[in-house]
């Protein structure tokens, strides 16, 4: 078993601290808009700390606590920082298709917030809109059953005009589910899998963990892979599944390894990709998530592999392997069978207009902009021209991306199966198709650049 991470358990005064940030992957030679990109990256200076794990539970009769705390970024560089049940990132939910969740959250901040299932299917009720949001010293209950196929989901704040500051100070949590199509499959476990939620943070002249907004969207100088300042992880030389969560509020990543080696891409937002996907660099926005393999199989003992950052030329979390083990796992290549949505009977167009609104109108809590009937495939054009990145993202369904035209001008790899949040960069037109098979109820599409979701780009929209 590989050895060099740590679960690290959070008492009243030292807490620990996450991150969340992902990045998106990029087919090997076939993605010409990256090929003038260098895996050279700015070394990382200092001592590298043992990646934090944050620990397993079950989302049953469970209690969740948001509040401040003080936690370890690693080395015992401690920091202030708003925290799930003392955690940072938060406990790792895991669940099976078909059970049901009951959580209860507790709110001990000191200002409104609410619990936003990401990526998760349930009804209104259950979505963390921000009309539920709760008080100080309030209490929300959730009961859904969960009905998604095997994927990594997120949950975190969603109080409207707080949910920037909220998730920058930490909030934040990973929600894995599983099915029998995945577990016939084999994948890496235990040990061998691990989540990676990647995002940047601004610390004060304390070390503290803090805030800084801008409409242009909250960008620090500094990374963390879950929580942690310049991480470090012992692996054996086979294969391991990363679980990656794009965390940051406004950031893209651009991850890619420093060896040249390819990412294995197999599952997206949505969960399985129909066929696993060889890639040499992701990008990937805000709220985004990837499933991917990586093989360290034959490296010698000793061996270093980077995990980088292209944009910003950082070097994320360094890997080293620590133990030759003989495995004869073989990486899949069919993964899921994905039945394509098609004719749609009516398109939609969306407009993200400047840093606060779509169609021209800022988000208004009570009012309904559009309404969507059930079990009806619809096509959304989202497009805008300027004020970019816009990650999209949509509650209350998965969705199929089918097009984009002018400024990238492509789809990508991690693209592929079902999405819940779409990358729109400048001048450009994304088309989905949708379905919404669970629930009737009001719902949010909103950007993802939490910053832009705070000022108003949001739409309650309801299906009836």
């Amino acid at each position: 078993m590989a050895t060099g991470f740590t679960t690290r358990r959070l008492n009243r005064r030292a807490f620990l601290g996450a991150a969340t940030g992902t990045a998106g992957a990029l087919a090997a030679g076939s993605l010409g808009i990256f090929a003038a990109t260098s895996l050279a990256a700015k070394p990382t200076a200092g001592t590298r700390n043992p990646l934090y794990i944050p620990p397993l539970t079950t989302p049953t009769d469970f209690a969740l606590t948001a509040k401040p705390g003080q936690i370890d970024l690693g080395g015992g560089h401690l920091s202030n920082a708003w925290v799930y049940n003392n955690f940072m990132p938060g406990p790792t939910f895991v669940a099976s298709k078909g059970q049901v969740a009951t959580v209860t959250l507790a709110n001990q901040l000191t200002q409104p917030t609410i619990t936003h299932w990401h990526g998760m299917l349930v009804s209104h009720e259950n979505d963390g809109h921000p009309m539920s949001a709760i008080a100080p010293g309030g209490t929300y209950p959730y009961n859904f059953p969960i009905l998604n196929r095997a994927a990594l989901n997120w949950y975190h704040p969603h109080p409207h005009m707080l949910t920037g500051e909220q998730v920058a100070m930490g909030l934040a949590g990973a929600f894995i589910v599983r099915d029998t199509e995945e577990a016939a499959l084999g994948l890496p476990t235990g040990a061998y899998e691990v989540p990676l939620v990647i995002r940047d943070t601004s610390l004060d002249r304390s070390g503290n963990m803090q805030y800084k907004p801008r409409s242009g969207g909250f960008e620090g100088p500094t990374p963390l892979v879950n929580g942690t300042l310049n991480p470090k992880l012992e692996v054996d030389s086979t294969v391991y599944r990363f679980r990656i969560l794009g965390g940051a509020n406004a950031r893209i990543f651009r991850l890619a390894l420093g060896d040249g080696a390819p990412f294995h891409l197999i599952g997206n937002d949505g969960g399985l990709l129909a066929a696993t996907a060889p890639v040499t660099q992701i990008d990937l926005a805000p709220g985004e998530r990837l499933d991917v393999l990586v093989d360290f199989g034959g490296l010698p003992v000793g061996t270093k592999v980077v995990l980088r950052d292209l944009r910003a030329g950082w070097d994320l979390l360094e890997f080293t392997v620590i133990r030759q083990v003989t495995s004869s796992y073989a990486i899949p290549t069919a993964l899921s069978s994905i039945v394509a949505l098609t004719a749609p009977l009516t398109t939609r167009e969306f407009s993200f207009d400047g840093m606060s609104k779509i169609n021209g109108k800022l988000y208004d809590m009570e009012r309904i902009d559009f309404t969507v009937p059930l079990g009806q495939t619809e096509r959304w054009r989202f497009r805008t021209s300027g004020n970019a990145p816009h990650p999209v993202h949509v509650h209350g369904a998965s969705f199929q991306v089918v097009s984009r035209t002018g400024g990238r001008g492509q789809l990508y790899p991690w693209e592929s199966g079902w999405k819940d949040t779409v990358l729109l960069e400048d001048r450009e037109t994304v088309e989905v198709l949708i379905r919404f098979d669970a629930y009737r109820g009001v719902y949010l599409m909103h950007c993802h650049k939490l910053e832009h979701e705070d000022m108003g780009m949001m739409s309650n929209f309801e299906v009836v």
